[in-house]
């Protein structure tokens, strides 16, 4: 049977070799070896640059915030106080001259009538307030 080629060293092909062949493991991995060593320096060179100097100057601290709310009835309050009749012209005339200048939020109920905001509008700007917002809900 020496020239039927059916068994080679008195075992058949069918079997499972016993061994694993690591030869292409350890040639891969002198290889990457070597790619590592001759990599890593070029890794580690640095482009020397002269960067620009920065200075910064602490930020300005947040303005105070007023609200103004108004009910139905057209009663205007000032951060949750009842004012009288025309003494928020006053008091938007002194905020409007502090600094920072603060920043205005109005808060009417949606029955309010049109007339009213237009006058605060009106009075906000005539004293100088430059920061004014209108606050809603947005559920509805």
């Amino acid at each position: 049977m020496i020239g039927s080629g059916n068994h080679f060293g008195g075992q058949s092909h069918s079997t499972p070799m016993s061994e694993i062949n690591t030869t292409p493991l350890v040639d891969v991995m002198l290889v990457l070896l070597v790619i590592f060593i001759i990599t890593a320096p070029l890794l580690t060179h640095a482009v020397k640059i002269d960067l620009p100097q920065a200075s910064s100057q602490p930020a300005p601290d947040k303005p105070e915030v007023i609200n103004i709310s108004i009910n139905e009835q057209g009663q205007v309050y000032w951060n949750e106080s009842l004012l009288v009749e025309g003494e928020l012209t006053t008091r938007l005339q002194q905020a409007g001259q502090l600094e920072p200048q603060p920043e205005v939020r109005v808060r009417a109920d949606k029955e309010t009538r049109y007339q009213v905001l237009a006058g605060l509008m009106a009075d906000a700007r005539n004293a100088g307030i430059k920061a004014l917002g209108f606050v809603s809900d947005p559920k509805n």
